[in-house]
């Protein structure tokens, strides 16, 4: 019997789900909290129920924790879905853009800055309005419109008495998109779902965090293509790509090596935790 471990540090509903579709599939499925516990990382000494794994599913919501978690079981030899370096590029969006940029795939106009004075200047060779991002963040927090030079200002002074890494001002074009953006969810050599997520009303961004409706998508060829360009691009075994419609195609501008779906599966009627679960059977069977 294959035995799969879900790191995490909370239990949310694709936790639940991929114990399930594990049981379901005569895996046995353990879920491992993390917050609280520690690893002596001189001894190699870590919760025994870890070392039992024929793979990890890595499913911490914290970043740096899921990054250096996975630095410390990659180092005992314990595979981990998705690696190190998958994580430490996805949760990187300047990371992200450079090996997205390195593979030839579009993405929205961005520059990068490091103090007030350059971020304005880039501000004026991207134009407004333009997009304020923190190059580490998920669910659209800190993300900010910036419509004129006024309000950047004040973006970026408020920035300044935060924590330095959000002084470095990774600024992207405004995309014109319909109301909506593209999640599209890759799983192995396959792209298995895609959703539009409309932003709610009265809000810019489409975050289903922020209250965005998840709404099936057909999956075209451009954006199948795009997608696996993207996920081998980073090395990942499941992530999700999020891309723009631009004037003149598909721009990918994100990607999420710790996927949600919690609104894409009843969307699509696919069963993604299934999918990613028989997945990881397959990696271990190889």
């Amino acid at each position: 019997m294959v035995k799969i471990v879900i790191v995490h540090d909370r239990i949310r509903y694709e936790e639940k789900a991929l114990q399930k579709a594990g049981f379901d599939l005569g895996a046995d499925v353990s879920l491992v909290d993390i917050k609280n516990s520690f690893i002596d990382i001189t001894e190699g000494d870590v919760n025994p129920e870890v070392l039992k794994a024929d793979v990890i599913l890595q499913r911490c919501v914290g970043h740096y924790r899921a990054l250096y978690l996975t630095a410390i079981l990659e180092s005992m030899g314990i595979p981990v879905i998705n690696s190190f370096q998958t994580t430490l590029i996805c949760g990187d969006k300047l990371l992200t853009t450079l090996t997205l940029r390195r593979a030839g795939i579009p993405t929205p106009r961005t520059c990068i800055a490091f103090t007030r004075d350059g971020a304005l200047k880039a501000l004026s060779k991207v134009g407004y309005p333009a997009v304020f991002k923190p190059v580490i963040g998920s669910w659209g927090r800190l993300v900010s419109l910036v419509k004129d030079e006024e309000t950047a200002k004040v973006v970026i002074e408020h920035r300044e008495h935060l924590y330095p890494l959000y002084q470095i001002y990774y600024i992207q074009e405004y995309v014109n998109k319909p109301g909506r953006d593209i999640r599209c969810f890759v799983v192995g050599d396959e792209v298995i779902a895609a959703i539009y997520r409309y932003a709610a009303p009265g809000e810019w961004r489409s975050n289903t965090a922020l209250g965005g409706r998840a709404v099936k998508m057909d999956i075209t060829e451009e954006l199948k293509e795009l997608s696996l360009k993207a996920a081998r691009a980073v090395g990942a075994h499941i992530v999700g790509v999020d891309c723009l419609e631009g004037k003149n195609g598909l721009l990918v501008h994100e990607l999420n090596s710790v996927t949600e779906f919690r609104n894409a599966a009843p969307a699509t009627g696919v069963d993604i935790a299934k999918r990613i679960v028989e997945y990881a059977i397959s990696l271990v069977k190889r």
